[in-house]
């Protein structure tokens, strides 16, 4: 683990470099039409994954409706924060979240997101693991000295309960429970995103 001042260089060095929402999807979608996706493993089943997430971010950012209620709230946040989000464009779960957390930043007036890809940035992955692993997407919330308020990720709590669950009872995730994963953050509509990072905010 970086000491506080080395975490402190390390993200201004990575938040320079990071990108907004719409770059990303650029990105991912000109590696696609190249035969590509992002991150260092490269092969049929990488850029499928890819094409598949493309999809699923583009359904969410037509579809995705945020409360009026959770609107207002991101409204009124008075604290300028940085979102930066680490990912990659093939990854599930990102997919179904980075469109969610776009809405809610473009919200608020003192939100600004930041995404860079985990493949490209490993020494911050590994000051910010998951249960000792490098899973994505993850949330950096930075006030404006960089102090880390909190982390959100890989899942929404909801969907992080239920994969637990599972993973107590079978050892594995089994492609079928994959495909319920995924109707579950379809039957959800990203409201759980919202209510966690909602909850994060007003525990400040």
């Amino acid at each position: 683990m970086a000491t506080d001042e080395d975490l402190r260089n390390m993200l201004t060095e990575t938040l320079n470099k990071g990108i907004s929402y719409d770059d990303y999807k650029t990105l991912v979608s000109e590696l696609i039409t190249k035969g590509k996706s992002t991150g260092l493993t490269q092969n049929e089943s990488m850029l499928n994954y890819s094409k598949l997430s493309e999809r699923r971010m583009k359904r969410w950012d037509k579809t995705f409706k945020m409360q009026e209620d959770d609107k207002s709230f991101f409204q009124n946040e008075s604290k300028p924060l940085t979102f930066l989000i680490i990912s990659e464009g093939w990854c599930g779960d990102a997919a179904h979240a980075l469109p969610i957390i776009n809405k809610i930043t473009d919200s608020s007036p003192n939100i600004d997101l930041k995404i860079v890809l985990r493949d490209d940035n490993n020494e911050l992955m590994d000051n910010f693991l998951t249960n000792g692993g490098k899973s994505i997407p993850k949330l950096i919330a930075l006030d404006e000295k960089l102090n880390v308020l909190f982390t959100w990720g890989p899942r929404p709590k909801k969907a992080t309960g239920i994969v637990n669950e599972y993973k107590a009872k079978h050892g594995v995730l089994t492609p079928e429970f994959k495909e319920d994963l995924q109707k579950w953050y379809n039957k959800d509509k990203g409201q759980n995103i919202v209510e966690d990072i909602k909850s994060e905010l007003e525990a400040l």
